[in-house]
């Protein structure tokens, strides 16, 4: 998928305040059972087609308005993920400025761990 400049742009300035990992991070915390959250930014449509297992869905378009009652604990580790890592990117961005201090962004996203051939979910 073709992104536009100024999508980009306000991407790149996410990323320079939030934390970042690969979708092997993500496969070897969940391998070694550690404890995060995993939430799920795509579309409601995207999310039903196949999600990674276990995640939560809490969509780009209102993360903001629900996560206070969805993650309540600020300081608990959250992995957002999208298709290919950008609207994670910026919704980590406004976790944190809600005061959320353990999120993560997957770069990669769902596109990355399906090529990595890691498992889904479908409903």
């Amino acid at each position: 998928m073709s992104h536009s400049e100024k999508f980009l742009a306000i991407v790149d300035d996410a990323r320079s305040r939030i934390k970042e990992c690969t979708v092997d991070d993500v496969w070897r915390m969940r391998e070694a059972g550690e404890d995060f959250l995993l939430v799920d930014v795509r579309e409601e449509s995207e999310y039903a087609k196949g999600r990674l297992p276990d995640a939560m869905h809490l969509g780009k378009g209102v993360i903001e308005r629900d996560a206070e009652a969805k993650l309540p604990e600020t300081g608990m580790a959250i992995i957002l993920y999208c298709g290919g890592g950008y609207r994670s990117a910026l919704a980590a961005d406004n976790l944190q400025k809600m005061g959320y201090t353990n999120v993560i962004s997957m770069d990669g996203g769902y596109r990355g761990w399906n090529e990595a051939g890691l498992p889904t979910e479908k409903p």
